[in-house]
């Protein structure tokens, strides 16, 4: 996209607003961002953790935050989702198990930036990041395998929820 996307104006107000503040509604114990650099829009009260390098993608994200969590679950919202909801997220919350996380799907595509890991897949994250394949679908598919994380079918009508911006035509118009 050429710039920040979390600082890409949505509704009056930068995305990362957006998402923080439906995280904050949650109440969860803690709330990190991870990316390569410490953003300078980042609150204070928000945790800074660095990508594990080498760089991979969301995957070193992931890695990172895994690693540093004290819960037993981490919930993951891509910073480009800004239709997803508070109320579809507090859905994917009842929907764990112990030891088993949920990860959304749309046909047959994992959709793993907004999704619930359990402390328990910190392993395949660490073996996925000294292998050769980088993709989070392909993770997403082990975990599931493993009985770490499950499925959970989106409706048509909550596909919506999903789409994020990576292009300007993606944005609403003003």
């Amino acid at each position: 996209m050429g710039r920040d996307k979390a600082r890409i104006i949505i509704l009056g107000r930068p995305l990362w607003e957006h998402q923080l503040e439906k995280l904050r509604t949650l109440e969860p114990e803690k709330i990190f961002v991870s990316a390569r650099v410490d953003p300078s829009w980042r609150p204070g009260d928000v945790s800074f953790i660095p990508d594990t390098a080498p760089s991979r993608g969301p995957l070193s994200g992931l890695a990172a935050s895994i690693q540093r969590m004290t819960t037993s679950y981490l919930l993951v919202l891509a910073i480009d989702m800004p239709w997803m909801s508070k109320t579809y997220l507090q859905f994917l919350c009842a929907q764990t198990e112990s030891g088993c996380g949920v990860v959304p799907k749309i046909g047959d595509r994992a959709e793993p930036l907004a999704a619930i890991y359990p402390q328990e897949a910190a392993i395949e994250f660490r073996h996925a990041l000294t292998g050769h394949d980088f993709s989070l679908q392909s993770l997403i598919h082990d975990l599931v395998a493993v009985g770490k994380l499950r499925h959970i079918s989106v409706t048509p009508r909550d596909k919506k929820l999903f789409l994020n911006v990576n292009v300007l035509s993606d944005l609403p118009s003003p």
